[in-house]
């Protein structure tokens, strides 16, 4: 269940399906503020080029990605929370997150402009209705016809 009002431990409000922009950039001041953003931007160590001679790195890059893991996940929304089960790094649930608001495919929009072409205000088209006001603006005391 999404809710709005609900905030985690960090004083940022859950993310749900209306507060996409909000959350992410207190949640991104956040995590720059306590030195966390580099997971998430990928600027350290890549776990998959670890050699023995880079151990320490390895460690401190797993605390660093577990922290910010807990924190991302504890300011989910469930509906939320369900897209990002899977994901491996930090680095990857924040694109799934960035993904899920930030849908620009071509068949996405095309959806949206049919869903927009066929939306009606009473029994006239999106079109038919605001050439309807444009004319009515032009003319306020003009009786609006059924034409």
């Amino acid at each position: 269940m999404d809710s709005i009002g609900w905030f985690n431990n960090f004083g940022i409000a859950l993310l749900n399906q209306s507060n996409y922009k909000i959350w992410k950039s207190c949640m991104g001041s956040y995590l720059v503020g306590e030195d966390l953003w580099e997971v998430v931007g990928g600027c350290e160590v890549n776990p998959l080029k670890i050699t023995l001679e880079n151990t320490d790195a390895l460690k401190k890059w797993s605390t660093t990605n577990a922290k910010v893991e807990s924190i991302l996940k504890r300011s989910l929304s469930h509906g939320k929370f369900e897209h990002i089960l899977w994901c491996k790094f930090v680095a990857e649930i924040w694109t799934t997150i960035d993904g899920l608001f930030n849908k620009k495919d071509m068949a996405r929009l095309q959806l949206l402009e049919n869903k927009l072409a066929n939306t009606t205000q009473e029994d006239l088209s999106i079109s038919q209705f605001f050439f309807k006001m444009k004319i009515f603006s032009l003319n306020p005391k003009e009786p609006i016809s059924e034409a």
